[in-house]
């Protein structure tokens, strides 16, 4: 008997990490992103970094056994600020891309499945709206309305990013939703909003891991250039409000701040990077020998 292919692959995400450790970038993405969330998680509890904000040195000593990667001209330790700053990262890239995902899958979910029609039309033309206005611009409105608050940023990248997402998610719930599985379904009288959340949307499984951690890359980028223009992180430490202090110091021949923050966030963006591009060529390659 003829297998649908869109359904005789495996989706389950240990399948996807046997192939993805198939490959060397899979490895080294995955060692890479490990590192760092440990590094977030040791932060967290208090093993690490916890001290960033003592000035218990001279102001911009060279780096050394004590100071990796010296001072900065408060005599912060700097290597310790990179650190802690790995925290900031997860915790922004994890919130925003866990929220934007959920939002994005929900209303791309309903689009698609009610397309066409006046659900999918307001949708449609509040994805438009949104995409039609400048990030930064867009972030700057909120962080104004909110008064400063802390979760202005999240909730600003939130509502750019669920656009991406509900607009993959749409177009692969209009393909599904005419399959086999989903006329039988139909057939025995389950309601459309079941179908959806129980049978369609998980069968999108594969489009949401994928465009989940091209998020994750987006919103630790976009939170250093936000702190970098000082309308991000502000009760803290983050690469770019380490990046935002360096401006200055570079001039005065200073580059511990540059180099710790720039070099933390290339290296993970890297790992984030080799471990999208291996999952993509993964998925594709299951696609099109299913």
């Amino acid at each position: 008997m003829n297998r649908d292919p869109a359904f005789s692959r495996p989706h389950g995400p240990r399948s996807l990490m046997r192939g993805l450790f198939r490959t060397g970038a899979g490895i080294s993405g995955f060692v890479i992103i490990s590192g760092f969330a440990l590094l977030a998680m040791a932060t967290a509890a208090g093993a690490i970094g916890s001290e960033w904000w003592q000035t218990s040195a001279g102001a911009w000593q060279g780096p050394g056994a004590e100071h990796w990667f010296g001072t900065n001209r408060l005599g912060q330790d700097i290597f310790a600020r990179a650190v802690y700053s790995t925290q900031t990262a997860f915790e922004v890239g994890i919130l925003v891309t866990i929220a934007s995902t959920l939002l994005g899958a929900t209303l791309g979910g309903l689009a698609g499945w009610y397309s066409p029609g006046w659900l999918d039309e307001s949708i449609l033309w509040l994805k438009g709206v949104l995409d039609s206005i400048p990030f930064y611009l867009l972030i700057a409105a909120i962080a104004y309305a909110m008064q400063g608050s802390p979760w202005a940023m999240h909730l600003g990248m939130t509502a750019a990013f669920w656009t991406g997402t509900a607009r993959l998610v749409r177009g692969e719930v209009i393909r599904l939703k005419e399959r086999e599985f989903v006329a039988a379904a139909r057939a025995i009288g389950l309601p459309g909003p079941l179908i959806i959340f129980r049978h369609v949307l998980p069968n999108t499984f594969n489009i949401l891991l994928v465009q989940a951690t091209l998020v994750f890359v987006a919103a630790i980028k976009t939170e250093v250039i936000l702190s970098f223009l000082g309308i991000g992180t502000r009760d803290g430490i983050s690469w770019g409000v380490m990046l935002a202090e360096s401006s200055q110091e570079v001039l005065a021949g200073r580059f511990g701040n540059f180099l710790a923050a720039s070099g933390f966030l290339f290296v993970l963006l890297m790992g984030f990077n080799l471990l999208s591009d291996a999952m993509q060529d993964e998925l594709d390659i299951r696609g099109q020998t299913a």
